[in-house]
């Protein structure tokens, strides 16, 4: 058989085309088969009337009309395939055209020819539209991608500063993390809120230290006694600053008022019930902090924060996370504020530190309003009530960890960074 495009062929023998594409055929009479032959032949050339005659009613004398009506059948034959033209060439004869268009249909057709000519052959314009075509179905992809949330949050974050704090009369660089566009990243914006007269602690030798800000709030989160490698999770400080005037923290008293917070009022120990569907036989990762938000003339609120992770997977699986707002007299009621949701982990970097990303999709809320809440607490109700309101994807950052604990930058309450405790817990 002869090859008119990728996917049409002339079966000279039974008189017919075969559309390989729509699995049809076209019947044709010994003269239009013969003709269409000799053109397929020629390769565009022009072929002459005479040398058509010859090729259609060989050994016989017929009228030039013999063959004008079969041209003009086999156009009419041939009008489902619009790349293949039958040209009149005036004065000369006629001539076969097929346009490369015709490969647009290679894919019904089994043949490593016709596949190289619909790649090779095909007009540049063609090529460059399939790929911009390619391309951005590629970039909606991807923009639309959970990964590419993740990206876009874990570039809004640097770490390319140190800042140097004074915790209890101690002095240490710690890393800083930063939003972009963030103004003030001076060290005063922390250290301002601990008041100087009173900022001793007896006990304290050495720390090791890490600063956050996204512009609103700016907190801390100190480990006595620490090194670049571990922690013991003992006498842990996490401190986030909401009001820009100076909070005058006592730091002589800040130790005992916070141990005495902890030691009346514990609600997020161990967050996941034991009858949890789905959680039997599985290990519960479990991270505890307590943070403390120094106003001043205000009592001293404190969160107390849980994140749970159980993996189904080798970076997938359930998330819980609790947040529990008291204050120091115990006047504000506890608000309580629990997520669950799937969370899937990835590695990334902040400007070469490593951090490990979980993006949680809320699936559940759960908000316990307080009967009273103290104006000192006040804020924090507020900002609950706009997160049971809009959360639904959400990004929570690892930025250290050991044996014992780990430092996270959480996004309830604002962003703040905090040093917890860690625990596996086997259900």
């Amino acid at each position: 058989m002869l090859k008119v495009t990728p996917y049409l062929e002339l079966d000279e023998e039974a008189k017919q085309l075969v559309d390989h594409a729509s699995n049809t055929t076209v019947t044709l009479t010994v003269s239009e088969s013969a003709v269409l032959h000799l053109l397929l032949l020629s390769s565009s050339s022009v072929c002459t009337k005479e040398e058509l005659l010859a090729a259609g009613w060989p050994d016989r004398v017929v009228a030039a009309t013999s063959l004008t009506q079969c041209v003009s059948t086999l156009r009419k034959k041939l009008e489902s395939y619009p790349e293949v033209m039958l040209r009149t060439i005036a004065g000369r004869g006629y001539q076969l055209n097929v346009s490369t268009r015709s490969h647009i249909k290679m894919l019904a057709v089994n043949d490593a020819e016709s596949v190289r000519a619909a790649i090779v052959d095909v007009s540049l314009l063609v090529k460059f539209s399939g790929i911009l075509i390619a391309l951005i179905i590629g970039l909606s992809i991807w923009y639309f991608s959970d990964y590419h949330g993740v990206v876009k949050d874990t570039a809004s974050w640097n770490a390319d500063k140190s800042i140097e704090l004074n915790i209890g009369g101690v002095k240490q660089d710690v890393q800083l993390l930063y939003k972009d566009n963030v103004a003030h990243l001076h060290p005063s914006m922390w250290q301002k809120h601990l008041a100087p007269e009173v900022n001793h602690l007896t006990d304290l030798n050495k720390f090791n230290g890490f600063a956050l800000t996204d512009g609103n709030y700016y907190s801390m989160a100190v480990c006595p006694d620490a090194d670049d490698k571990s922690c013991s999770g003992n006498g842990l400080i996490n401190i986030t600053a909401i009001d820009p005037t100076p909070a005058g923290l006592n730091m002589k008293n800040f130790a005992a008022l916070t141990k005495k917070m902890e030691q009346r009022i514990r609600y997020n120990r161990v967050i996941i019930p034991r009858n949890e569907p789905g959680t039997s036989g599985f290990v519960e990762h479990h991270y505890h902090a307590d943070v403390y938000y120094p106003v001043q003339g205000n009592m001293l609120v404190r969160s107390d924060i849980s994140l749970s992770l159980i993996y189904e997977g080798k970076d997938t699986g359930k998330f819980y996370s609790a947040a529990c707002i008291t204050d120091e007299e115990c006047k504000t009621t506890p608000i309580k504020y629990k997520i669950k949701g799937k969370f899937k982990q990835y590695q990334e970097k902040i400007n070469g530190l490593d951090v490990d990303v979980f993006h949680v999709k809320v699936a559940q809320k759960e908000l316990i309003k307080p009967d009273e809440v103290s104006s000192s607490a006040m804020h924090f109700y507020r900002e609950i009530r706009k997160h049971e309101i809009v959360d639904s994807d959400l990004y929570f950052y690892r930025v250290y960890k050991d044996i014992d604990t780990a430092v996270w930058i959480v996004p309830l309450l604002g962003n703040l960074v905090a040093w917890y405790e860690y625990e596996e817990v086997k259900l």
